[in-house]
């Protein structure tokens, strides 16, 4: 049970949230026409991967 209330707690570190509010922004965007679908994927695209990249970085 600790090692699950950790794991939820380490999901709302600052770089999750902006994370997700990044790719909620822009798919909304999206969605609305505002921009286009494939701009929408290269922007997400590397904020994930940056996201997943310092992630790697520091479990080393």
């Amino acid at each position: 049970m600790t090692q699950l209330l950790q794991n939820i707690a380490n999901l709302f570190k600052v770089k999750t949230i902006v994370t997700l509010v990044v790719a909620t922004v822009f798919a909304i965007l999206s969605l609305k026409g505002t921009i286009s679908p494939d701009n929408v994927m290269i922007i997400i695209s590397m904020v994930v991967s940056f996201y997943f990249g310092t992630q790697a970085e520091k479990s080393k």
